[in-house]
């Protein structure tokens, strides 16, 4: 019965990644849950730490390649900045909105943040850059998508790590 909760915790953990909802943190504290209640006889400490790290290394790279792909599309070190802070502010103004609402904020955030960073960064304010800035957006939008992919695939090996302990 308590592998099986495990195991439902785990793939609801991964469904909530890509709405942008703590979903690896889900699979974290299910884990933490199922070893404290078995005395920690079926689960050690080493894959509690281990899917402890790797869900840290999601949600830094969940920040992070959001600006590095505005960079890499031309942008500014203001422009990566401006995808992360637009990804976290426009995660939380869709979070209103059901379902999809923080996915869709995100993703918006990331493009607007990295875009209107860009347009500040040119030397002539009154007249900036729009296409060069709608291709570092667009740069910081892709990023967004590796992110979560990435976050997902990272979520797949915390529920192998979570379950192969479990039963083994």
């Amino acid at each position: 019965m308590g592998v099986a909760l495990l195991v439902l915790a785990q793939v609801a953990g991964l469904l909530l990644i890509p709405f942008g909802l703590p979903g690896i943190w889900l699979q974290v504290v299910s884990l933490g849950v199922f070893a404290w209640a078995t005395g920690f006889r079926e689960v050690g400490w080493v894959p509690l730490v281990l899917v402890v790290v790797l869900a840290i290394i999601a949600e830094v790279a969940e920040f992070a390649l959001g600006g590095k792909y505005a960079e890499r599309y031309g942008g500014s070190r203001r422009a990566a900045w401006g995808a992360i802070l637009g990804g976290i502010a426009g995660a939380i103004l869709g979070v209103p909105v059901p379902i999809v609402g923080s996915v869709i904020g995100a993703f918006v955030g990331s493009f607007v943040g990295a875009a209107l960073l860009e347009m500040s960064n040119s030397r002539d304010w009154r007249n900036p850059e729009w296409r060069g800035a709608m291709r570092v957006g667009w740069g910081a939008f892709l990023g967004r998508l590796v992110a979560t992919a990435v976050k997902s695939g990272i979520g797949v090996a915390v529920a192998a790590v979570a379950v192969l302990s479990a039963v083994w």
